[in-house]
């Protein structure tokens, strides 16, 4: 089990933690990677694009002409699909592009994310974000101790969540602050750099695990 420290806000380490190696040292994943990115990108579209067909279309719905006799095609509206300004067929409609991703998947995904992290590095555990006073230019001294000058993902438990840690991180630009029982592979591959508390990363160790230890379980035998 590989050991990583852990830092305080000045940048200087307090202790240590141990990382499992079936999550932080496992192979990176890239094809299920891509698929969780795909999943996640085709929600956030709002699928809002619509065409009018010839019931939308603003127009009469008179016949043109008689149907016989005049030498000419037969038609019944100008809001034909075959006129110019027109109805459209089979054109675009609201819809949602969501689709349901496999729990499975996603948490594989997860550790690939978690462990592409800590190979380049980019992986830093804190004791805590919480600073005494919720003022912007606090945390972004603290971050740029932690070598965090570009974007960042701050990773923080639904406990010890804090309102100064919300208000202090929330106007920092490429700082995003999101739950450790949030957070997906798109966050991590998203941001440069990826910052949990001690607590969160030991809560989604555990979660990661549980789903190991339930994948590698034996099939029971058959009567």
């Amino acid at each position: 089990m590989a050991k990583t420290d852990v830092f305080n806000l000045e940048g200087k380490v307090v202790g240590s933690l141990d990382l499992s190696d079936d999550i932080f040292s496992g192979e990176v994943n890239e094809a299920l990677l891509w698929e969780a990115v795909k999943h996640y990108r085709a929600a956030l579209r709002q699928g809002t694009h619509a065409t009018k067909n010839r019931k939308l279309v603003s127009g009469s719905g008179k016949k043109l002409w008689k149907q016989k006799g005049t030498g000419r095609a037969r038609v019944g509206s100008v809001r034909s699909p075959l006129w110019r300004h027109g109805g459209t067929v089979h054109g675009p409609q609201p819809r949602s592009y969501e689709y349901s991703f496999p729990r499975k998947k996603l948490l594989g995904a997860l550790r690939s994310a978690l462990a592409a992290k800590l190979a380049d590095g980019k992986l830093t555990i804190v004791d805590s974000l919480d600073l005494k006073q919720a003022k912007t230019k606090l945390y972004r001294s603290a971050l740029d101790k932690l070598d965090a000058k570009k974007t960042a993902l701050l990773v923080e438990s639904g406990k010890e969540l804090t309102e100064s840690l919300y208000l202090g991180s929330r106007n920092l630009a490429g700082v995003e602050l999101v739950l450790g029982a949030e957070v997906h592979p798109y966050d991590l591959l998203r941001y440069d750099r990826a910052i949990f508390t001690k607590t969160a990363i030991e809560q989604l160790q555990v979660t990661l695990e549980k789903a190991i230890s339930k994948r590698k379980k034996p099939a029971k035998e058959a009567a």
